[in-house]
Formats: C-alpha cells, structure tokens, sequence
C-alpha cells in the first residue's frame, strides 16, 4: 500500500469580474461539486465462481466493494464512514471466495509509527481485516501484505520485518471467514530473517512459502517449508535478486537478479548497465540457473510494470517479462524448459503498463498506450506470442476513454477493469464476451457531480527550450472569447515517472490534480499541463533524460518551452502566467519562479523539492555530498535553492509535516532563504499528513488556498 500533501490557514475563493465573464454563471461549479465523485482502486478477482472486489474512496471514506454474476451489480461490503484518512487496500480472496482479506491503515515509517493525519488522540495501527460477503469484518492481526494459502487454512503476512501466519479457519465445518472455533490460535512467526521481507507468494500446492528478502546492498529469494520449518535461500548472489513467482508444479521459483551496485548518482539516466536476468530455481534444494539474461545495450537496466506480479509463468511453462529492448516496455516470453530467445509479445512505439493474466493462464491482459499515447486501452495477447494483440473493449482506436487495471473473472467470461474519459470520472466496470461495457456501481456517482460542465483537453504537442517535443493538455475554458487575452497556468505532474493523461487519471493523486485543473479552467484560465522529460510514456530516452532532475535539471528547458508556449498564444495575457504542481511539480514550479520570475507572476509550490543534496538520500541512504563533491556541486546547481537570488515572484508554499517522501525541512529551509531574499509568500502547513495528503478535507483546504492565491496574484494583469 505505498503511496507515493495542509492546517493553520483556510482560505475563501474569490473570483474577480474579469474571470467571472469567461464562463456563465450557470455552468460554474465548486471544487467540493468536481472533486464529489468517488475513486475505485485495488482491482482482484475471486479465484472461484466469478466475482470481483476493489476500494472505493468517496469523499474521504474507503470502503471495500464486491459484484458477483450473473447481475455484477457493486454493493459496498463494509462500513467505514468520515474522512478519517485510515487507507484500505491489499485485498486477497480466501480460495473459496467467500471472505476478502485487507490492510486497513497506512504504510509505517522508518520510526514504525503510522500515519495520522487525524491527529487522533490515539495513534492508528497497520491492521489485518477479513471480511464476509455478507459484510460482517473482524481484525485479524497487526500488519499487511496479506496472502492466503491456497489451502485456505493460513494467512502469512508482514509485521515489522517478520513474517508471521496466522489460522483463519476452524474445521471443516467451519467456513473461511468465520470467527474460528474455541479460542483463536495466537499470530506464529514463520520467518524471523534480517532485512527486510516482501512479496510473499504461496505455492500452488500450499506446502511453502516464497518470499523476497532485502538486506541493503543485496537481496535474496527464500522459501518457508512448513513441513520441514525450515528456511531456504534460493541460489544466493551478492546481486538484487526479487519478484518470485512459483512454477504450476511447486517445484521451481523463477525471480529477477539485478546485478549489484554502488553507484550513487539516483537520477543518471539509466539507458544502461550490468544487464538483468531470469533465474529458475529449485525450491527443494535451492541450486539455480540462468534462463534468460537481457542483452547489453537498451533493456539492460530492468524497467518494471504495474503488476502485482513482475514475472508471470504461464500454463504452457514460459515465463512471461517486461523488457526495454527497443526502448519502449514491452513483453516478451521464453520458455523454462528450453531456454533461448525471448518472443516480442507488444512490439511497437508504446509503453505496457497494468498487467494480469486470463482464468486459465493462456493470455496476457494490459492496458497500454498503442493506439493512442495520450490514453489507455486494453488488449489480450497469447503469453507463447505467435499472433498479435486484439483489443479487449471496443473503445478504441478513435475513442477517448481511459482504461486500466483489468483483472479476468475466474469463469473465463469477463474482464473487470477500470475506466474513465474527460468528463466522466474513474469506475469500476466489465465487459462480459462482446457485450457492451457496463459499470458496476453507476450510483455512487453524485448528482452533484458537474459533468456536463468538464471540458474536454486538447492534445497539444509544443517544443521544449531545446527543440525536444514535449506533450501537453490544454485545458479552454467554455465560450472563450478569443478576442480577449485571459491568465494562464501551467501544472507539473510529480513523480517524475508518470504521465498525466487526457482525462480522468487512473492514480488517486493525479485524479485529484486533474479535478483542480477542471476546475481552473472554469474560472476562466488556461491550463496548460505538461507532460515534461524523465516522465512516462514516451520512451525510454524520454524518461531516461540526459541531465535530469540532480544532474542538471534539465527539466526546466520544459518549463521554459511550456511558458513561451502559453506566452506565444494570441488568447493568454503575457503578464499573467502562474504555475503550480506537487513533488516534481512543485519542484519545477520553484525552479521556474526561481529563475523566471520575468515570465511567471506566481506559483504555488505543494511539497516540493528544493536541494536535490538532501532529498537524493530518500533514493540512495548511502549517499554522501562529502564523499562526491563534484555531485553534490551539480545537484545543489540543480535546486531552486541555487537560483534564490533571482527568485521574485510571489508563492503560497503547501507541506504536510509527516511527509515520507519530500522532507518537511525542504520548504522550511526554502521559507528561510525567501525571507532572506525578501520575496512575497504564503503558507499552508497540515500537522500530521503525510505526501499523498490522506484527508479529502486537507486536498479541499489545499485546492481552494491554491485557487484563492493565483486569483489575487493573476487577476486584472497584477503583479
């Protein structure tokens, strides 16, 4: 449940005359009407009888949802209600399907405490739910990353740095799910190893337990025997080796090994390196062998999917990867049994993103960009290759939906997924053979969602300041009036490996990001967002920048060409420029005020990053700027905190303080030196959140700060 920000100051919206005559009264919306609707994650489907599950998160409440054939109609299974910013994800089916087993609490830090966004008088806890289809919850234990033998009669799980199981049924009269029989049986450590464990994957026959284990500079793959209560590490390297996944016959575990590295420098582009490999091993004995290594060159450094498996071995015994070879991700398969050249399976110029299986493990199903690189469709490939790949849904090649996530039904009949467009917002659906797309739970979706009032973005494709072709969506306001120069905003997406879309995004944080951008562009500015260099899809050379974030920024050439862009149109008022963005984004929104003030008037800066010397080390824990002076030099010249002295435009600075991804002090020391300088800001500080702010309320109180501020700074040509 990683994910990847406030609370002193609440401020109201005011919206001047000037702004107010681009769009009519009627057609105006709030941010509370645009950010209604609610936001389905967390995907999977029963291993029997056709079901599927997923979160939904509406208005601040997450709540599990099940919809079951033939009617698929959702209906939410648990109870949670109020913006307490308690997460819920991890869900895994028990084999009969008849309970659902979830994380319900946030991700820990390094201290082992859990996020509080609440500021609740007692601290939340990282907890194990199981729940009934007749939606009866009770807690398990303490912990995540929940998986379920397929015996049905244990869940092993993490807590801390062990791994522990636990009996979650009491005899054969006794269900799945249910309260065991007697007095419950007491959590037992399985595996007490250094490091720390993840990726816990049972055996098909239920006799053991994979799992990957990091210990700093390597990593193994070890196997619980329960029989034997024995622990065994599978052909051990001083290497990365991750991502195990068992053979049909519970005899074998192939993983990845990423060969090991001291190298510091966490953004140099990474186009190559020591190639990756494939490695089988048996689990009974633990001896290894290679069976697929990738080439030098492009594809040499491994680039994952979005997929809770890495690897996938298929029915017909091959193993089924993600590669780079042509510097786009794609898969491609090789055989166990006679190892050689791997297959193409998505050849082309587009990036695989989600990935899954079907029911009887035969074909590969993804979402991809390859029909149109601005969006996300679906498409179903034979995992041995040998024929191309056919769409999934009919809404593609010309249409404008997003569509992500998508999961098989285990009765070979369906496949559930989510999807979204420019004005209808993200929902869980499925597609039943060739009947059309029906969604499953079209009702949550408020009356009071503005979707008729959305525009629709427009792809536009602009030059960066060094001729590179950058991407972007321009957000118009309805009924401009083109005779008539208006203010602008630029946005920055984080990250910096994302991709913001031309609709509705399939990740929560950039959900709510295009929901500001909407609603911006209803109060009559035109949004720019930028799909800048190091992001994703595009290619490997576009992510893989030269020069990049701490190794010169390079980055800003596209800030720059998105505000000559903006600057250049007939309809934008030169003066009134802004930009905002989050993470990435915030950090560029600074480099940009920092050194452009003459073109951008005002930024609001939510968590970003200001000195790459101390944010580098949430990447590399090793890294040291004494160690590496020249680096150091390079990334400090690649921090807004470099150019402060030609920093004068105005910015509202935006933070929670139990940041885990951007330190807090980043925008105290920022704070510090623009009142050195003497430049105008603002600040909205929220106790206790974290960076993928966790309270509805606290993206609200953000949003409106945000909104208010760029009005009073842009509004009327001031500056």
């Amino acid at each position: 449940m990683k994910r990847l920000l406030i609370a002193t100051l609440f401020l109201c919206i005011s919206v001047s005359p000037a702004l107010a005559q681009t769009q009519p009264p009627d057609k105006r919306f709030t941010l509370e009407q645009v950010m209604s609707a609610p936001f389905p994650s967390n995907l999977v489907a029963a291993p029997v009888g056709g079901s599927v599950a997923w979160v939904q998160i509406a208005k601040g409440s997450r709540n599990v949802w099940v919809a079951s054939p033939p009617e698929y109609k959702g209906r939410q299974l648990t109870s949670y209600t109020g913006d307490d910013g308690e997460e819920i994800g991890e869900l895994v089916w028990t084999p009969d399907a008849k309970a659902i087993i979830y994380t319900r609490g946030g991700d820990l830090d390094s201290f082992g405490e859990s996020p509080n966004p609440h500021s609740a008088l007692a601290e939340p806890k990282q907890l194990l739910w199981i729940v009934t289809l007749d939606g009866k919850p009770r807690q398990l234990a303490e912990g995540h990353s929940a998986a379920v033998s397929p015996k049905g009669n244990l869940v092993a799980y993490i807590s801390k740095r062990d791994i522990w199981s636990l009996k979650i049924a009491g005899s054969d009269n006794h269900p799945v799910g249910a309260a065991p029989m007697g007095t419950p049986e007491k959590p037992v450590a399985l595996v007490k190893a250094k490091g720390q464990s993840d990726s816990l994957r049972w055996s098909p026959d239920g006799s053991k337990l994979a799992f990957g284990n990091g210990r700093r500079e390597h990593s193994f793959i070890g196997v619980c025997d329960l029989a034997a209560k024995a622990v065994r590490y599978l052909d051990p390297s001083v290497d990365r080796d991750s991502d195990p996944v068992w053979s049909p016959d519970s005899k074998q575990v192939a993983f990845i090994r990423i060969p090991a590295s001291r190298e510091a420098a966490a953004f140099a582009p990474k186009r190559t390196g020591e190639p990756w490999s494939i490695r089988v091993a048996n689990a009974a004995t633990g001896d290894g062998r290679e069976v697929w290594r990738a080439d030098k060159g492009a594809g040499s450094v491994f680039r994952n999917i979005v997929a809770d498996y890495q690897l996938i071995w298929s029915t017909n015994d091959r193993i089924v990867f993600p590669w780079e070879k042509d510097g786009w991700t794609h898969l491609y398969s090789v055989s166990v049994a006679s190892p050689g050249k791997a297959v193409v399976l998505t050849p082309g110029e587009f990036e695989v993103e989600h990935v899954s299986t079907s029911a009887d493990g035969k074909e590969i199903i993804y979402s991809s960009n390859q029909a149109d690189i601005d969006h996300r469709y679906l498409w179903r490939v034979p995992a041995a290759g040998g024929k191309q790949a056919v769409a999934v849904t009919a809404a593609i090649l010309g249409g404008a939906s997003i569509e992500w996530s998508p999961v098989a039904t285990s009765d070979g009949k369906a496949v559930a997924f989510f999807h979204s467009d420019a004005r209808r917002p993200e929902r869980a659906a499925i597609q039943i053979g060739s009947q059309p797309i029906r969604d499953l739970a079209p009702e949550t979706i408020p009356a009071e969602f503005p979707e008729s009032s959305l525009v629709e973005p427009e792809q536009v494709i602009f030059d960066s300041a060094d001729g590179m072709k950058i991407h972007g969506q321009l957000f118009l306001p309805a009924n401009l009036d083109k005779t008539k120069r208006h203010p602008a905003i630029l946005f920055f997406h984080g990250g910096s490996r994302r991709q913001m879309l031309l609709g509705w995004h399939y990740m929560y944080y950039y959900r709510n990001a295009y929901a500001m951008n909407q609603y911006l562009a209803n109060q009559g500015y035109i949004v720019l967002s930028v799909n800048y260099r190091s992001g994703i899809g595009y290619g490997m050379e576009f992510r893989e920048a030269l020069n990049y974030g701490a190794t010169g920024g390079s980055e800003f050439k596209d800030v720059m060409g998105a505000g000559v862009y903006m600057r250049n149109r007939a309809d934008v008022d030169s003066q009134r420029i802004g930009l905002w963005g989050g993470s990435y984004g915030g950090y560029l929104t600074a480099m940009g005020l920092a050194r452009a003030s003459d073109l951008f008037a005002a930024g609001v800066d939510m968590h970003g990053v200001h000195d790459w010397n101390i944010v580098v080390r949430n990447f590399v824990p090793t890294y040291d700027p004494l160690a590496k002076p020249d680096a150091a030099r390079l990334a400090f010249e690649s921090s807004p905190l470099w150019s402060i002295k030609t920093w004068r435009s105005p910015v509202l600075l935006i933070h929670g303080d139990d940041d885990r991804n951007v330190p807090f002090s980043e925008t105290v020391h920022l704070v510090e030196a623009l009142r050195n300088q003497g430049v105008e800001f603002e600040q909205l500080i929220f106790p206790d959140e974290i960076h993928d702010f966790l309270r509805h309320e606290h993206w609200l109180r953000a949003y409106h700060a945000s909104a208010d501020f760029l009005d009073r700074h842009l509004k009327n040509g001031h500056r």
